[in-house]
């Protein structure tokens, strides 16, 4: 299944992409793509739906009707530095012997195709396409054997970075990471059956139709079962909490010279099998 949530920011209603592409409405059935909706039991009613007999939605998603943020009422944003070897290579940082673990805060996260926001002030606000993995069982100290169970979907996510806040600020990378709007995620949650293999997927992302991001989460350092085990170390993991998991190279800071985002740009990118993102990039205020 492809869930997905429709319509206005901030009154988004839950829905589905059926056989045709179009969207059909859920809210008859659940109220949102969130909480116990994505549980082993929450999506195996949903996958029992016949989908034909939903109510179908007027528009065509993505272009004149607006899809929100794939999940609703995120708990946890949990994101993985350099874990791309080659990312960490053009980044002049070394390969991490265990994950590095930062917070996007959860009022960054906008709908796939919404403007992004440059800061105030920022001259180094950069790009970064990653699979994002959407928990569905909780998990508390799993096993990486286990992990798996636990993941309810994947999706893609634009890592939106402000590197001065991130790098030369104090030392902790979550105050370049949550700036509003720096956290798309969608179209939609691709249900975990459907993705064979989510180390074998290649994602993307162009700027004004230059593609700087082209790679496979095959070179991961670390993989969604690992990070999942290890997330789950740390906190417990919740029915809708989303990890994003690393970058793959091409993003601005790695380039010679070094590209960074102005305003006025448009970034597209997108993950194999799991849709595509536009965004327009607004000059700072």
């Amino acid at each position: 299944m492809k869930l997905l949530r429709y319509g206005p920011a901030g009154a988004e209603k839950p829905g589905v992409l059926d056989a045709d592409g179009r969207v059909r409405d859920l809210s008859g059935q659940i109220a949102d793509i969130a909480g116990d909706v994505l549980t082993p039991d929450g999506l195996a009613r949903l996958a029992g739906l016949d989908l034909a007999a939903l109510p179908l939605v007027d528009g065509t998603p993505q272009q004149d009707l607006r899809l929100g943020p794939c999940v609703g009422h995120v708990r946890k944003f949990i994101a993985i530095g350099l874990n791309y070897a080659d990312h960490a290579a053009e980044s002049n940082m070394p390969v991490p012997a265990e994950p590095i673990v930062f917070n996007k805060w959860t009022s960054c996260i906008v709908g796939p195709d919404d403007d992004i926001q440059i800061p105030r002030g920022s001259t180094r606000t950069d790009w970064e396409v990653e699979l994002g993995v959407v928990i569905g069982a909780p998990a508390s100290d799993v096993a990486e054997a286990e992990a798996m169970a636990h993941v309810a979907g994947y999706c893609v996510v634009n890592d939106v970075s402000e590197r001065e806040w991130q790098l030369e600020r104090g030392a902790t990378w979550d105050k370049g990471k949550g700036f509003d709007s720096f956290g798309p995620i969608g179209p939609w949650m691709v249900t975990a059956d459907e993705i064979a293999d989510p180390q074998d997927l290649s994602l993307w992302l162009e700027v004004d139709g230059r593609r700087f991001q082209d790679g496979s989460t095959r070179t991961m350092v670390f993989g969604v079962a690992a990070l999942v085990s290890y997330c789950s170390r740390l906190m417990t993991l919740m029915p809708g909490d989303v990890i994003t998991t690393g970058t793959p190279p091409g993003v601005g800071m790695g380039q010679t010279p070094k590209v960074f985002l102005k305003g006025g740009e448009t970034m597209r990118l997108g993950i194999q099998g799991l849709g595509e993102q536009t965004q327009r990039v607004r000059p700072a205020r």
